[in-house]
């Protein structure tokens, strides 16, 4: 198992770091740590002064990369490397697709507030193409001791059963405890019966977990619950959060074939959440027989 960390010498580049080693910690998996730098290439490089600027970036780079490994721990494997590309969102994807990884791994924050996303360009553009998950790390991530929690935010419109496959082996894998939310927002429409609508999205909203929790057997513990809010924001803030758990969810069905696209609600629901956030590529086709390779 291989995950891509996309990394910049700053404090956002030691979040995506730390979120990358606790994520990979027990599950044998080795850290590519990325620094993309625009092209050309000191190779490709058209004029010997421009050739001399890209090797003296790319020797700075490298350097900051160093100090990217060292932060890694002992009891993860890593390597790194500078890349050049269009864009640091197409070299970090290339660098996925190159190395067969499951996983690409970002800091979201840009001058957000602790413990909070405020999405970034990379991170944006990840989210609109990527054909991997992507892991998204909040302002002033730290790695904890250990994942103690996942937490799957799951519905029932179309990719609900591989977001719940992935998460289930996520849990699995590491042996902790898989939580199964269904949020409900009560911004009803003017005019809405809103007992009755609330009746009912509760009852669909439980439907779909005990669906969900029946599916899942014995392969790990797991629990759900219904999270209600006036808006999504207020549902997410309404849940209690375990240091160190990471939140899954799927991607929107504006995706196209085992891509990402992050929806209205994702995004809202992102903004809210304290923890980390992984989201998983949509599938066109529930039966395809490779859509259960997605690991993170």
């Amino acid at each position: 198992m291989r995950y891509i960390i996309g990394y910049a010498p700053n404090t956002h580049g030691a979040e995506a770091v730390a979120l990358a080693s606790a994520l990979a910690s027990t599950q044998d998996a080795e850290l590519k740590i990325i620094n993309v730098l625009d092209r050309p290439a000191p190779a490709d490089a058209a004029l010997l002064q421009e050739r001399a600027v890209q090797e003296t970036r790319a020797g700075w780079a490298a350097e900051r990369l160093s100090e990217a490994l060292a932060s890694v721990g002992d009891d993860v494997p890593a390597t790194a490397e500078v890349v050049f590309a269009d864009s640091v969102a197409e070299g970090l994807i290339d660098a996925a697709r190159d190395a067969g990884a499951e996983l690409i791994i970002v800091s979201a924050a840009r001058n957000g507030p602790l413990k909070r996303f405020t999405m970034g360009s990379v991170a944006n553009a990840l989210l609109h193409a990527s054909p991997v998950p992507v892991a998204l790390a909040p302002s002033g991530y730290e790695r904890p001791s250990r994942i103690s929690r996942m937490t799957a935010a799951v519905g029932s419109r179309e990719g609900a059963h591989t977001l719940l496959e992935v998460a289930v082996e996520a849990a699995a894998r590491r042996h902790v405890p898989l939580r199964l939310v269904s949020l409900i927002a009560l911004d009803f429409d003017e005019g809405t019966d809103q007992e009755f609508a609330l009746a009912a999205a509760r009852l669909h909203a439980r439907t779909v977990l005990d669906e969900a929790v029946a599916s899942v057997g014995v392969r790990t513990e797991v629990t759900a619950t219904v999270a209600e809010g006036t808006t999504i924001e207020d549902s997410v803030e309404g849940l209690s959060w375990n240091e160190g758990e990471i939140a899954i969810i799927g991607s929107s069905r504006l995706a196209g074939h085992r891509q990402i696209f992050m929806g209205s609600t994702a995004n809202r629901l992102l903004r809210a959440l304290p923890i980390p956030l992984i989201v998983v590529p949509r599938f066109l086709d529930e039966e395809e027989p490779d859509r259960q390779t997605l690991q993170v």
